[in-house]
């Protein structure tokens, strides 16, 4: 492709002169016309439905092939200054994804007195087929033009959450055959609260149990014009006593997980982490965000960003094992983890470089397992080969990281929390290390939030009922992270 367009002016084209160029159709092309013109027909916008039903000549993507015509005739010939009069195309098959079409166009009649051109139109398929036939009449330029060919800027489609979808369509699938997780949903006083857990009771993940303030629970309800009935409620006078109820409950074995209404996340904790009558384990509990990035090619999980505000490194070693637990039981057989610094090399001021270094060694000696190490790694480092490269940084993991281990809670919380609001993100959370998960959203979260972050509580728990031999195996694992 040149730099420059240059034209060719009504007296420089002769009856029979001919331009022609080539493309593929690809997701991209059919996602962008669609977004363009809020066309979602699914024999335009679906190539598998397009080929699997009767509406197969249907024209699909009709309105890219008639953009190719006008970028033929309007970049080529007769190129800048062109003006599109009229046109008239027939769509004889549809173009499919993956196809590649040669569109061609080719003067016909010429009209001196207004500088007008008809022009024959074709485009025509690899296999030969002509799939959209024509004509156009356009005034062509009268003086000769050469531009600089403008640099087009790059197009992203972004797609909210589609491998957190494929999480729930996972979880959905392990329910499959067996009842739903019951879960206790603690002071859902709010619509938002109730909504969630509903979506993902209507999705077959879970089955709700409505613990807190009866009035409050279905003045909310109401509101939004939610019907209650098909779930119990167990009614307790304030948040505190919801709290401590569903902990109960959970140390019963009468639910399987809990999420989190409409109230603090430290009134939660405090009733979970209660010594004597909490959900306690052997190992320090942790908050993992599961982070859906456009940017990435992969989920992402990062911890501690909830629970654990300055870690030593004993904690951090149990925040570690959490997430590689949580990351195997979502499909990912061996993940990779990066431990985070602001460098990627050991320096005794930094004490985030020495816990790196040391976790590192306690993952060769077997005090951390599931997982491939490395670390110190900055952000870029772990996220980006190029970077990894750039630097000279050779290792396992940088680059191509699934666990992102970081320094603290703040700059957890705020990397997530980043990527969520500037770049697109969509998160779902859950704090785990304790008898049940726990479903940790935040208030601000929107129904599609606390719907992934359910998949991700029966995905673990569907994980951990497998380790005793409660459950079958699960279906096929993820690639990601092998």
């Amino acid at each position: 492709m040149t730099d420059t367009l240059c034209n060719r002016t009504f007296d420089d084209i002769a009856i029979g002169d001919h331009a022609s160029l080539q493309r593929t159709l690809t997701q991209n092309d059919i996602a962008t016309f669609a977004v363009m013109s809020g066309d979602a027909n699914p024999s335009h916008v679906n190539a598998d439905f397009a080929q699997s039903t009767p509406f197969r000549q249907v024209v699909a993507h009709g309105m890219w092939s008639g953009a190719l015509l006008s970028n033929l005739l309007g970049t080529v010939l007769p190129g800048p200054g062109t003006v599109y009069v009229d046109q008239s195309l027939h769509f004889h098959l549809p173009v499919m994804l993956g196809d590649t079409v040669t569109v061609s166009v080719t003067a016909r009649e010429k009209w001196a007195d207004t500088h007008r051109i008809r022009f024959d139109c074709a485009v025509v398929n690899q296999r030969g087929e002509t799939v959209v036939s024509g004509e156009a009449l356009v005034q062509a330029p009268t003086e000769k033009v050469c531009l600089a060919r403008t640099q087009l800027p790059q197009l992203r489609l972004v797609d909210d959450g589609p491998r957190l979808r494929a999480l729930v369509e996972q979880a959905r699938a392990g329910c499959a055959g067996h009842s739903p997780m019951r879960v206790a949903v603690v002071h859902p006083v709010n619509a938002v609260s109730i909504q969630g857990a509903i979506d993902a009771a209507q999705a077959g993940l879970i089955e709700p149990i409505w613990i807190g303030p009866e009035n409050r629970i279905r003045a909310a309800a109401q509101e939004a014009g939610i019907d209650l009935s098909p779930w119990q409620l167990m009614p307790t006078e304030h948040s505190h006593a919801a709290a401590a109820l569903a902990v109960e409950l959970a140390r019963n074995g009468k639910v399987g997980a809990l999420m989190k209404g409409a109230l603090h996340t430290d009134e939660l904790m405090h009733a979970a982490f209660d010594a004597q009558n909490g959900l306690r384990t052997g190992r320090r509990a942790s908050h993992v965000f599961v982070i859906d990035a456009p940017a990435a090619d992969r989920l992402l999980f990062i911890t501690d960003t909830a629970i654990n505000i300055d870690p030593d490194l004993d904690t951090k070693r149990d925040i570690a094992q959490n997430a590689i637990e949580l990351a195997q039981a979502l499909g990912i057989a061996t993940p990779r983890m990066a431990i985070l610094a602001a460098v990627e090399t050991v320096n005794a001021n930094m004490q985030a470089t020495l816990h790196a270094a040391a976790l590192c060694k306690m993952a060769d000696r077997g005090q951390i397992i599931g997982a491939i190490l490395d670390g110190p790694l900055a952000f870029d480092n772990a996220i980006s080969a190029a970077a990894a490269k750039t630097k000279g940084i050779t290792s396992p993991v940088a680059g191509v990281a699934d666990i992102l281990l970081t320094p603290d809670l703040e700059s957890g919380n705020m990397l997530a929390k980043q990527l969520e609001y500037l770049g697109g993100a969509t998160i779902a959370g859950l704090v785990i290390g304790t008898r049940v998960p726990i479903i940790l959203t935040s208030r601000a979260d929107g129904v599609p939030a606390r719907l992934a972050s359910s998949a991700l509580a029966v995905l673990l728990r569907q994980a951990q009922m497998r380790a005793v031999g409660l459950l079958d195996a699960p279906p096929a694992a993820s690639t990601q992270g092998a």
